[in-house]
């Protein structure tokens, strides 16, 4: 069974990886767009903390976490264990105790079913100041044992690689989806044409342009995140926590003295691929608020993605309706790092038309556009 995969960040990457490993014949198409998200994202593995209470959403988000402990080693198996996985704890902090106690017991309460979560401790500013030293001394916190982080990069370049070794073949390319009524039957590239008996699209928010000719009104809308990576010279980072104050920003660490401080999120711009002045502003100024320490660091970068928002929390991942052959994985958002290697799974094992790891049924992507089956382009 010969399957393409249109996309090759972390989604494609992991839905690539797991269809040669089932022994699919696998073409991945991808051209390297500026601004992917799978790039630029911090890579917080910490879903128990996530004020989502869609149950299907949640759930999604819950074992994406959880994968990583299957997937580490099985990528090391295949000669990949260089994937800036670790897990380091999380630490949720405020000024407020009470906010902090009340977080906690939500927490446990949480962990009857996801024991996976570790344990969760209160400590005091001096305590959590000792996990991340930068902290603002008015700062306590709560810590998530088995919170994590991921190096995106890393993870989807080790998910390319072992995709490779076991036959999966990587084209360059602007890929065009070909439709013979009801059912794709290919990709056309610039130099080729190739013709499979299934394709996944996996990319991004750049997949509306893709499926438009298809009369798919894909309802994903680019979101800019702008990220700012900071070095601390001397320091011994690789163990720091992450840090989730209150609020859509963080700080997080890596193992070369880097600290990692997001993000923007930014609606309406479209692909506007550059580092902007108010990004730089907000993004640094939150983190100097919650961690002043922070201050003498070195700016070594900023990053900026366009991750895949849709207009629900849900993301729209299985076979599109009305068209066989064709599967869509999208809309992951901010949570693209913690769902994509398993949500790439799940999406292989449904192309395969095997039964996926989790139900997918809250996950189909929208009903069709107008346009009539029968109108379809052909190419």
């Amino acid at each position: 069974m010969h399957i393409i995969v249109v996309g090759a960040g972390i989604l494609g990457a992991s839905t690539a990886f797991h269809l040669a490993r089932a022994g699919a014949q696998v073409t991945m198409v991808d051209q390297a767009h500026d601004g992917r998200a799978t790039a630029a994202g911090a890579g917080i593995i910490c879903p128990w903390v996530s004020g989502a209470d869609d149950p299907a959403f949640y759930r999604l988000y819950v074992e994406g976490a959880r994968y990583y402990a299957e997937l580490v080693p099985t990528l090391a198996e295949y000669g990949e264990p260089q994937l800036g996985y670790r897990p380091v704890g999380a630490l949720v902090v405020s000024s407020d105790a009470d906010e902090l106690s009340a977080f906690d017991q939500l927490l446990q309460r949480r962990r009857l079913n996801t024991p996976e979560m570790g344990e969760t401790t209160l400590l005091s500013p001096r305590d959590a100041r000792m996990q991340f030293p930068p902290l603002r001394e008015d700062l306590a916190g709560l810590h998530v044992a088995n919170g994590a982080r991921v190096d995106g990069r890393l993870m989807a370049a080790g998910l390319l690689r072992a995709a490779q070794k076991l036959g999966a073949r990587l084209v360059g390319a602007h890929a065009e989806l070909i439709a013979d009524g009801d059912r794709v039957r290919g990709v056309n590239t610039r130099d080729e044409m190739i013709e499979a008996d299934g394709i996944v699209v996996t990319a991004g928010a750049w997949a509306v342009t893709l499926l438009q000719p298809l009369g798919i009104a894909l309802p994903i809308e680019p979101q800019r995140g702008q990220i700012v990576h900071l070095r601390l010279p001397g320091e011994n980072t690789q163990d720091w926590p992450v840090v989730l104050p209150p609020g859509s920003h963080y700080l997080l660490a890596f193992d070369d003295s880097r600290v990692v401080a997001g993000a923007t999120r930014e609606a309406g711009v479209g692909f506007d691929y550059r580092v902007t002045a108010a990004g730089q502003a907000e993004v640094l100024t939150e983190a100097l608020h919650v961690a002043p320490g922070l201050a003498s660091a070195t700016i070594i970068e900023t990053r900026v993605g366009f991750r895949p928002v849709g207009r629900g929390i849900r993301p729209l991942l299985g076979a599109m309706p009305g068209i066989d052959g064709l599967l869509v994985g999208n809309g992951l958002g901010a949570a693209g790092l913690t769902i994509g290697p398993f949500a790439g799974r799940a999406l292989a094992e449904a192309a395969l038309g095997h039964e996926p790891p989790i139900d997918l049924d809250p996950f189909v992507p929208m009903q069709r556009a107008a346009t009539e089956a029968g109108n379809l382009p052909l190419r």
